[in-house]
Order: structure tokens, then C-alpha cells, then sequence
């Protein structure tokens, strides 16, 4: 794949909550390899946006493409199916349960033969195998897999629901403020990890109010505004501020220089 190349596409989404519009004709691209960010005032849409292309809103209008090929989501389940993983903000993970446990949440593993078809018995040596397989990929650094996830830290925990969908994504992984509430320790230790599940091959959609984080790790930038997309921005070319600007409506889109474009 060239980092050209469009993964996930969305043309002309309109979603309409009886007398209020929050999609009205909202276009969207994310491409190969990349992390895009996604970024709007309260009210601009993105939220929307975001569960259209998970699963878990369904348009009234408007198409949906990923590798080329129209798509339909009904519920998330579906999303999930076609590849795409989503972290949500309250990270949805069980504290009482092990991390192994957490990472196939949904997706145990059962025992072959007669255990696991007619007892229902799960495999957890093969989910614990896996678990370490798949967090040392990523390099994160939890001493045991088999400790409860309420044990861990604020920056651990969101850590897991991001390496629970890296292990499962095959085509794109979205995340919704994956570094709000955590302190400058942990949300770095965060965004190295999003780079490093961008390193791995997926591309990432990243929802997030924090302008320094969205500078320190997006390729380019979606500025959502008033239910559409206001421009694409990238984030080496313009400044913090000019960027605050197209998502306030201070600067006019047809007003940003053409370098600054993506």
C-alpha cells in the first residue's frame, strides 16, 4: 500500500436528530498508513461522524466506501467484522478481569473438541499465549498478564484498550480522546503506543481536543465545522494557531494558504 492510497471513505453523510442536522453532507477520507485526527468545535460534528463509520449510527444519507467497496453498518458488530476497531472515551474495559481476559473480551477462545463445543470451555492458556505475544509487539511494559486491569494505571488501562484493538483490527483502528483525563507521563506513553500500532500497518483515526498531541502525532488533519468538513489540513505546515482558527470559522477555508493543505 502507498500512503496515498484511500482505506476508508464517506461521501455526503447527513444525520439528522429530529429538528438538528450534526452530519450535513460531511465527506471524510482516511488513507494507508497514516494517523489522521480528527478535530471540531462542540456541535461540529465529529462525534456523528465517528459513529457512522463505526457502526454505531446509521446515516440517513450519504455512502460509506472501505477499500473501494460500498458499505452498510447496522451495529458496530458489523464494523468490527470488516476490520474496523474502535477505542471509546470510557475505554470499556472489565477492572475485575485479568488484561489477558480483557483482550479477547467478547472473542474468547474455546477449548477443542467436546470442552469447548458442547461445555463451552475456554482455552485461557492459549488466550494468556496470545496476550503476551501480542503485548510485547507493541512493547508494552505490564509485568503480568494475569493481573486485574483495576490494578494498572489510568495510562495502562487506556494502553489495553488500545492494544485490544490493534490485535484485531485488520483495516482501520478509531479513537475517541484516548489521552483525556491521563497525566504527561501517561498520555505520551499513549501516543507512542498509537504510533507504533500506525507502524504495525493501520491506519488511525484520532478524535482529540488536545491540539499539542494532535501536532505531535497526526499526518494530516480533518477539521470538521458545522456538520461538514472544513478543510484537511497539514499539520507541518500550519501553525497551532491558524488551525484553532479554521476550527473556530475565524479563518475562511478558502483563505489557507495551499501549502497548508493535505
Amino acid at each position: 500500500m502507498t500512503t496515498h492510497q484511500i482505506v476508508m471513505q464517506a461521501q455526503g453523510l447527513v444525520k439528522r436528530y429530529g429538528q438538528v442536522t450534526a452530519l450535513d453532507g460531511a465527506d471524510f477520507e482516511l488513507r494507508a498508513g497514516e494517523i489522521l485526527a480528527v478535530i471540531g468545535d462542540n456541535g461540529a460534528g465529529k462525534s456523528s461522524l465517528i459513529k457512522c463509520l463505526s457502526g454505531a449510527t446509521v446515516p440517513d444519507e450519504g455512502s460509506i466506501l472501505l477499500d473501494g467497496q460500498s458499505i452498510h453498518f447496522k451495529t458496530p458488530i458489523d464494523a468490527r467484522r470488516a476490520g474496523i476497531e474502535t477505542v471509546y472515551q470510557d475505554l470499556a474495559v472489565a477492572p475485575a478481569m485479568t488484561i489477558a481476559e480483557n483482550l479477547f473480551l467478547g472473542r474468547e477462545i474455546r477449548r477443542s473438541g467436546f470442552l469447548g463445543q458442547a461445555l463451552r470451555m475456554l482455552d485461557k492458556k492459549a488466550m494468556l499465549a496470545q496476550s503476551i505475544e501480542r503485548m510485547n509487539e507493541l512493547k508494552v511494559g505490564i509485568r503480568s498478564m494475569t493481573q486485574a486491569v483495576e490494578t494498572l494505571s489510568g495510562g495502562q488501562r487506556q494502553c489495553v484498550a488500545v492494544a485490544r484493538a490493534a490485535a484485531f483490527a485488520q483495516h482501520v483502528v478509531i479513537m475517541d480522546e484516548p489521552t483525556a483525563a491521563l497525566g504527561v507521563k501517561e498520555g505520551n506513553m499513549v501516543l507512542e503506543l498509537i504510533r507504533r500500532v500506525r507502524d504495525k500497518g493501520l491506519p488511525v483515526v484520532l478524535i482529540s481536543h488536545n491540539m499539542p498531541h494532535v501536532f505531535e502525532v497526526a499526518d494530516r488533519i480533518h477539521v470538521a465545522r458545522l456538520g461538514k468538513r472544513a478543510a484537511v489540513l497539514n499539520p507541518k505546515k500550519i501553525s497551532m494557531s491558524d488551525t484553532v482558527a479554521v476550527m473556530t470559522g475565524a479563518m475562511k477555508p478558502e483563505d489557507i494558504p495551499a501549502e497548508c493543505l493535505a
